[in-house]
């Protein structure tokens, strides 16, 4: 239940210095003297350096971290839940049974994976803004694609191993070009089975206390086919966390809106969330009935279920928080406060002020546009359907100058684009008749039956019969076949007559049009008023607050800590004792049989879980938890259920990370899984930490 108190306000809409431990950083404006000022520590640039450098981002949605030399990486099981799943079979389901290579010739290669390594940033904002200066509103989101693809082209450099991306921060208000290094061959280490690292379910799921262990291990592989020597990777704590830490989380959170106006706030409010939370709930149960049908339905789509209902109750608690009429109150104060200095100086009222009618009005277009937006250019009907697109799409983007393309076809996105359109991950022809079928049911709904698209795409033919004839007949299950069609670009795509690409071609002139009237009427005159919002706010309070997260690498501060709920006092740690204690032999509080059978050699007393008082958000699961001698002290894969109105603010009182303690995680390697060779490759033996040093 969330906790009756309500949230405190984001420094980053009332002021330059933050208060309490808030804040995602970027590393080029980390505030080390107010981390000094508080905790006696100042982190120097070599320390910053060696936990940027020594973690990694997974191209799909998570954070890790290197954790050895020999490029081991530690992150969350439910990151590296979609290869644990696709390397599975209906004879050896790992994601039951949990995986672990005792070799490294048994380590296996994850078919869609993606890392990246932060090793550069750079200012472009003069660049970006210089171009889109004299831009119309209707033409700015145009002219902004453009120069941002022709510097992420010029630094890359033609390179498939460096993915260059330009991020937008403080809504438009600066642009920093990131430079990566790209990792695509990842292999699979280490996995528990899912009932330990899902323990609890989703009745646990954003609670806390948490008994879980949350994590796998993959390794980074070099062209040569060797492990990868890294230069910096995390050291191992030797004791783990401890009560009133100081503690440091790397990692790439999705995405926060505490930077929105308020016109925003009210389409996420009484739009966005209540529609996405009607699409959710139905896919979830279209999904539960899926699994009823038998044990290799359920084995093959527990990965969807699970981000479906991991989403769920995520936007659940951003659209509660925003329902909390002290809490929206606050929100409104805020913007009433800024516009109030921009109005008390005539140059300033001049140039920002407009810039709020201009958000209004791009979102009031998004009202009208939202429902044909989604139901075709966001049409999600299953892999294959989605495989279908990339490739429709990739045939005529591929042929444009790389400066006019979608963003999501450019040169430095193409060996992601590659890597998924090629990848020989198993497709389950009965689950993409399910979503395919599902996704058609939702596009009827959305458009009604009388819509043109409607009509074209369905015929005579109901949702189900149409999913049913596309997927049986489609070639785009053969892999082989892919890597063909991408090799042969236009040409090739366009000279097969596939059932599947002849639906998706069928309704993309139409979806690429509302499309372009979303970018050209609410994306562009969004970015151009953001841009002076942000303008305004730097005059009004300086540039030292923290941006707004953008799935890019972030450093947040703060310490092991407990919280008070419901009058009642919630200890910082867990222990594995606690576990068996919580343990009923039903799903989904069952332990595996390998911790039932291994619990007269653990010792019960050693901290499984823990909170802290870290800034956090969607993203940052499989961040590390460092400490100030910049060692791995956790694994985070959680915040509580007061975090997840953290999109839009940060409580100090009650927000927490929720983490995997390192040893715990030593633990259950050793006297469970008996995965000494890993044991002894985190923590070499007669290692020493160096204190105060990286």
């Amino acid at each position: 239940m969330r906790s009756s108190r309500p949230l405190l306000l984001c420094v980053a809409l009332v002021g330059a210095v933050a208060f309490a431990d808030e804040g995602m950083w970027t590393f080029n404006n980390f505030p080390a003297a107010k981390v000094k000022a508080k905790y006696a520590f100042e982190p120097k640039q070599e320390w910053l350096d060696h936990v940027r450098l020594s973690a990694v981002r997974i191209a799909g949605g998570c954070s890790a971290s290197i954790v050895s030399p020999e490029g081991l990486v530690l992150t969350n099981h439910h990151c590296a839940h979609q290869c644990i799943e696709q390397l599975s079979t209906q004879k050896q389901d790992f994601v039951k049974t949990g995986f672990f290579a005792k070799t490294l010739a048994d380590e296996v290669r994850c078919p869609e994976m993606e890392l990246n390594q932060l090793v550069e940033i750079t200012d472009v904002t003069k660049r970006v803004q210089d171009a889109t200066k004299t831009a119309a509103p209707d033409k700015f989101n145009d002219v902004q694609k453009g120069a941002i693809a022709k510097i992420e082209q010029d630094c890359a450099g033609g390179s498939d191993d460096v993915r260059c991306e330009v991020v937008t921060l403080y809504r438009g208000g600066r642009y920093d070009l990131y430079k990566y290094r790209r990792f695509q061959d990842i292999r699979l280490v280490f996995a528990p089975e899912f009932s330990i690292a899902f323990f609890g379910g989703d009745p646990d799921n954003f609670m806390f206390p948490r008994y879980d262990l949350d994590m796998s291990m993959v390794r980074i592989y070099g062209k040569d086919g060797k492990p990868m020597k890294m230069d910096h990777n995390l050291k191992w704590s030797q004791g783990g966390a401890k009560d009133n830490d100081v503690t440091f989380v790397v990692g790439n959170p999705g995405g926060t809106s505490r930077t929105l106006t308020v016109a925003q706030l009210e389409m996420d409010r009484d739009v966005r969330w209540p529609q996405y939370l009607e699409r959710l709930g139905e896919l979830r149960g279209w999904l539960t009935e899926y699994q009823r049908r038998g044990p290799e339905q359920k084995r093959h789509s527990t990965s969807e279920l699970f981000y479906v209902e991991n989403s769920l109750k995520a936007i659940k608690g951003r659209q509660e928080a925003l329902a909390d009429p002290a809490f929206f109150a606050a929100l409104v104060k805020n913007e009433q406060e800024l516009r109030k200095k921009i109005d008390g100086k005539p140059a300033w009222k001049k140039a920002y002020g407009p810039a709020f009618d201009g958000v209004a009005a791009a979102v009031a277009r998004a009202r009208q546009l939202r429902r044909e937006y989604n139901a075709l250019e966001n049409f999600s009907g299953g892999e294959l359907a989605g495989l279908a697109r990339g490739f429709v799409r990739y045939a005529d983007e591929s042929t444009k100058p790389n400066e006019q393309r979608f963003k999501e076809f450019t040169d430095s996105r193409l060996p992601q684009l590659k890597q998924h359109l090629t990848s020989a991950a198993p497709i389950y022809d009965e689950l993409e008749i399910a979503m395919l079928g599902w996704s058609l049911t939702r596009m009827r709904e959305e458009l009604t039956a009388d819509h043109p698209v409607v009509q074209k795409v369905f015929g005579q033919k109901s949702p189900e019969e149409l999913a049913r004839e596309l997927v049986t007949g489609t070639r785009l299950k053969d892999p082989k076949l892919r890597a063909e069609l991408f090799a042969g670009g236009k040409a090739k795509i366009d000279a097969l007559k596939d059932p599947m690409l002849e639906f998706v071609r069928s309704f993309d002139a139409e979806a690429r049009a509302v499309r372009k009237t979303w970018e050209d009427e609410v994306e562009g005159p969004q970015k151009k008023a953001s841009e002076l919002i942000a303008k305004a706010r730097f005059e009004a309070y300086g540039t030292s607050a923290y941006p707004d997260a953008t799935f890019t690498l972030r450093i947040s501060y703060g310490q092991v800590k407990g919280y008070q709920e419901n009058g009642k006092e919630v200890k910082p740690f867990t222990t594995l004792a606690g576990a068996f204690t919580r343990h009923t032999g039903r799903d989904p509080f069952a332990l595996p049989k390998s911790w039932l059978d291994a619990k007269s050699k653990l010792n019960g007393e050693v901290k499984f879980d823990f909170a802290t008082d870290n800034d956090i958000i969607g993203g940052n699961s499989g961040s590390p938890v460092v400490n100030k001698d910049g060692e791995l002290v956790g694994l985070v894969f959680d915040g509580n259920i007061q975090s997840l109105g953290g999109d839009y603010g940060f409580d100090e009182a009650v927000n927490r990370t929720v983490a995997v303690n390192s040893e715990a995680i030593i633990e259950a390697l050793d006297k469970i899984y008996g995965a000494k060779r890993l044991v002894d490759e985190l923590r070499p033996t007669g290692a020493a930490p160096k204190t105060g040093q990286p």
